[in-house]
């Protein structure tokens, strides 16, 4: 069952037929005024209308790119550039998808100032803290429709009109949106992408209102309106035009069917699944996307069991992605970053399918956490299910289970231009005696000597908690989360209620998802130090008050 529409759909049946056809049809180059270049023209220009009239557009204001990460990339630096009188500052939010923010670096790094919007736990903007950004010489905002990881559909209405009182345009990326959705209004430009709709990969949409200043980034060409040089794809463009108007027609339908069985798949998972959380607006969401996160699980080694199991789906997870860093989504988020699966469900999905995915979960979950020995509550709606501690490739990853984001409200997000909190006073503690393979979990006491000064509490504002007698020391560098989580869930009933425990990581989503875990357990967490302070020679002492 292929359940990850949200990174890229299945080709639709329209969109084969109109490909097949057009490559017949509209082979030739549509600037030439023979036969076959008219004839291809006429398909170009018939595709672009139609793009224009389900996106709320002009025709003439409508340009194809070859990806929706293109179109983003132009809009922002075309939009940036043809405002830059006006200013360099640009506006955006802490979850959109990594083209905006891969150009909001560039853009910092040659000078600009970048402000990003936070999030709240669901993943949505406060329009008026969005709008509390905006400066007299603020270029552009830039703000997604729904979110591409959890689904959370963003304001961008009220947003929008905070943009236009304030003379700022506002790009709006409507990739997971584009086609499912109606097209939210107030953007001066809009982006999308092709294959998220069902159409064929390598056709991006860029739409720029009229009247929006836009300086093309690139070097001029004749082309789709001078935004995009090169060549275009007719065959593809013709293809993805007809399946965003067939995908138009199915949505009433279909959404309403996808909407009821995503509902069953929040309801059900917490019951059947114990210690996992359903991240998202539960209301303001796109039809086809849930996302979870499963505490004490690694987020790869589960994608892999249900890839065995005949499921395919996608992960926020820092360990599913090319890099070692916590996805920014569900950091911004503050939830937590190990553990996530996200299901999207393409259309036509069956509800026999999404029954057998509720069928096969809890024991594939319970395998993966079986080699840990951590004590869990019984799923909550279901029978019991019996763990599997053999036979799994990757349960040797049981260094690697995470614990969920039930998170802390105040935790600092990793990528949103939050700094992390810092000691502002060290504690004495009894060196190590050996060296640190990295390996074992190197439980051991240290003495707090002094200090009333300590770290601050994220989001509690509280102290660090002195340790008279002693604080547990859980040594876990050199681990990968959720390892470190993993360790604290296990020696925190060794510590006395209203004792402390530091667990020493070097880990960044630690940060994180330490936090996380101290919010869902009913722990407090009590903030950060130097692992220096606890013995450590990297890293950072994540510190917990065991208050239950």
């Amino acid at each position: 069952m292929y359940f990850d529409v949200a990174s890229t759909a299945p080709l639709h049946p329209v969109a084969r037929q109109a490909l097949t056809a057009a490559l017949d049809e509209g082979w030739a180059d549509p600037a030439r005024l023979y036969r076959s270049g008219r004839q291809a023209r006429m398909l170009l220009d018939a595709a672009r209308e139609t793009v224009a009239a389900v996106l709320g557009a002009r025709a003439d204001e409508i340009s194809f790119t070859a990806s929706g990460t293109q179109a983003v990339q132009l809009g922002l630096l075309g939009a940036l550039a043809g405002n830059r009188r006006r200013g360099a500052h640009l506006v955006h939010s802490a979850v959109e998808h990594s083209s905006v923010l891969h150009v909001a670096e560039r853009h910092e790094a040659g000078g600009g100032e970048v402000s990003v919007a936070p999030v709240d736990r669901a993943g949505r903007v406060d329009p008026a803290a969005f709008g509390a950004l905006l400066r007299t010489d603020t270029a552009l905002a830039a703000l997604q429709s729904a979110n591409h990881e959890v689904g959370t559909v963003q304001p961008v209405g009220e947003v929008a009109a905070l943009c236009a009182g304030a003379g700022v345009p506002l790009l709006v990326d409507a990739a997971q949106s584009a086609g499912r959705v109606d097209v939210p209004t107030g953007w001066s430009l809009l982006t999308a992408s092709a294959h998220k709709w069902g159409g064929p990969p390598g056709v991006g949409v860029l739409a720029v209102r009229k009247g929006v200043r836009y300086a093309s980034p690139l070097p001029a060409d004749e082309r789709e309106g001078g935004r995009v040089p090169g060549y275009v794809n007719v065959p593809a463009i013709v293809a993805a035009a007809a399946s965003l108007r067939a995908v138009r027609a199915e949505a009433e339908r279909e959404n309403a069917r996808l909407h009821a069985l995503v509902e069953r798949i929040r309801g059900r998972v917490p019951q059947l699944v114990p210690e996992v959380e359903v991240v998202g607006d539960p209301v303001r969401r796109l039809p086809h996307i849930v996302t979870f996160s499963c505490l004490y699980v690694d987020g790869e080694v589960l994608l892999t069991e249900l890839d065995r199991a005949g499921f395919a789906v996608s992960s926020g997870s820092s360990c599913t992605s090319s890099t070692l860093t916590p996805s920014h989504v569900l950091a911004a988020m503050g939830v937590l970053t190990e553990g996530n699966v996200r299901v999207s469900l393409p259309y036509g999905t069956a509800e026999a399918d999404v029954e057998r995915f509720l069928a096969v979960l809890p024991d594939l979950v319970a395998g993966v956490r079986a080699p840990l020995g951590l004590d869990l509550p019984a799923p909550v709606g279901a029978a019991e299910t019996t763990p599997r501690a053999e036979g799994r490739a990757g349960a040797e990853s049981d260094e690697r289970q995470a614990t969920d984001a039930g998170g802390s409200a105040g935790a600092k997000s990793v990528g949103a231009g939050s700094e992390r909190p810092k000691a502002s006073g060290g504690v004495a503690a009894t060196p190590r005696a050996e060296g640190r393979a990295g390996a074992e979990s190197d439980e051991r006491q240290a003495t707090d000597a002094g200090g009333s000064a300590g770290a601050k509490s994220v989001g509690a504002g509280s102290e660090r908690p002195e340790a008279s007698g002693g604080v547990t020391v859980v040594d876990a560098l050199g681990k990968r989360c959720p390892l470190p989580v993993i360790e604290l869930a296990k020696r925190i009933g060794e510590v006395p209620v209203g004792g402390t425990i530091a667990v020493l990581s070097d880990d960044e989503a630690a940060r994180l998802d330490v936090p996380a875990w101290c919010g869902m357990r009913g722990q407090e967490y009590a903030g950060e130090a130097p692992a220096a302070d606890y013995g450590g020679d990297r890293g950072s002492a994540y510190l917990v008050l065991r208050r239950s």
